[in-house]
């Protein structure tokens, strides 16, 4: 896995230089999640790592599914993609692209975990606290785990608030028995 991510790393920081200097970051993006989606399909699989499919006929097959989503350097990217066999690597690639494009615009992903659903109101309120505080921009993914009981907990990059009930009800199970 890691030799794989190694792989990506090369393209992933070259295709970063290419949207930073065109100010396209939102274009690469959804190309780059467009290929990783079609090289993750289990039919796709099949066709990338059967032996009779020629390095052509499978750049053009997903040139095709990628239509006209794909632009003259996203097709380009397939072509090289293809003719150094790393499509394997397309959803590493799209990772670190992500992580680099996060990083050169400040914004930080966040996950808020409750015990219930919260909406979108709370949701912006933490997002503009966390905001504030970490003095970046937030990209907020909200869940729900019932066995929190009640509470939150938000984590942002190595920050972690663990505000639920079930951190609380250990920490008072802890201290009784020590």
């Amino acid at each position: 896995m890691s030799e794989q991510i190694s792989l990506a790393r090369p393209y992933a920081k070259a295709i970063f230089e290419l949207a930073r200097d065109a100010g396209e970051y939102a274009q690469w993006s959804d190309q780059l999640e467009l290929l990783a989606t079609i090289a993750q399909d289990a039919a796709m699989i099949e066709v990338i790592h059967n032996p009779e499919v020629s390095e052509q006929q499978l750049a053009e097959l997903i040139l095709e599914v990628g239509g006209d989503q794909l632009n003259e350097q996203g097709r380009n990217l397939v072509k090289l993609l293809t003719h150094n066999d790393r499509l394997f690597a397309v959803a590493d690639i799209n990772q670190q692209f992500l992580v680099l494009r996060d990083n050169a615009e400040q914004v930080i992903e966040a996950q808020l975990i409750t015990a219930s659903e919260v909406d979108e109101a709370q949701k912006q309120n933490i997002e503009t606290a966390l905001s504030s505080r970490l003095g970046k921009k937030i990209k907020l993914d909200a869940s729900v785990d019932e066995t929190l009981i009640g509470g939150a907990i938000v984590r942002a990059g190595d920050w972690v608030v663990d505000g639920s009930v079930k951190a609380q009800l250990q920490e008072l199970v802890g201290a009784i028995s020590s």
